[in-house]
């Protein structure tokens, strides 16, 4: 862990990646030096055909505290919507949840403002049974941006999308585990075990089948289903190597071996 405010911090342990946001004493919160990294090391994870699956956490007590109000409050054009010039908060949440290879967000602690968008990009939540989660916006008299909200109420449904976007509510981790926001709610001493076997899990599957459905499901969450384009898919994954290996490992009894090709 580094005590040292930074720039996220990218690391590799065979085929998972870690994402650690990295302003302990602000709650991790996002400044605009950390979009444009977050955006650099998306897409090295992006190229990095070794990879198979990213974790996405912060240091210390809280994942984070959403994008930097400050920076907001004294610059009202900042990049949070999709469309300027600079890469935006929107633009990163988009590249989040589009990434190649499945996400975990490991919820070390609080998730607020903005920042319960980048958990919801992830495709797993793994949170502690003490933290919260709360989106101040209407508080704040900020409009979310328009994908963040198709997201909350295609993941969470629309009540809840309603009631957190709404009332401004603040929810602990056994409601965000009741209503979907949470996929997994474990002790603060049981975090990097339910981590760590989910992980290591997805990145023993089949790599081709893995992504290619991950994308379909997200197109289908998003109403924006490509049906040839994941025939496509389905096709080259059953003509995969991936898939001798994995009929012929059924056939003997033993774990599979993909080699992603």
């Amino acid at each position: 862990m580094t005590e040292e405010a930074t720039t996220p911090i990218l690391t590799r342990q065979g085929a998972i990646a870690t994402l650690r946001l990295n302003r302990p004493r602000h709650l991790n919160r996002i400044e605009p030096d950390d979009l444009l990294a977050l955006g650099k090391l998306l897409a090295e994870v992006e190229a990095d055909q070794s990879l198979r699956v990213l974790v996405f956490t912060g240091t210390g007590r809280a994942f984070s505290a959403g994008y930097h109000l400050g920076d907001l409050a004294n610059r009202p054009d900042a990049a949070v919507t999709t469309g300027g010039p600079q890469l935006s908060f929107e633009d990163v949440a988009s590249l989040l949840e589009n990434l190649r290879v499945p996400v975990i967000c490991r919820l070390n602690g609080g998730v607020y403002g903005g920042s319960t968008d980048l958990a919801l990009c992830c495709d797993f939540r793994i949170g502690v049974d003490s933290m919260e989660m709360f989106m101040p916006a209407a508080r704040l008299g900020i409009h979310y941006y328009p994908s963040g909200m198709l997201r909350y109420a295609s993941r969470l449904g629309l009540n809840n999308a309603k009631r957190l976007f709404l009332t401004a509510e603040r929810l602990q981790a056994p409601e965000l585990l009741a209503i979907g926001y949470i996929t997994q709610m474990v002790p603060a001493e049981g975090l990097d075990a339910a981590v760590d076997a989910l992980a290591t899990r997805i990145a023993a599957m089949a790599p081709l089948a893995v992504q290619g459905m991950k994308r379909g499901l997200n197109e289908i969450a998003r109403g924006e289903f490509d049906a040839a384009g994941c025939a496509a898919r389905a096709k080259a994954s059953q003509q995969s190597e991936d898939v001798k290996e994995g009929l012929a490992a059924f056939r003997e009894k033993r774990d599979p071996v993909f080699q992603g090709r």
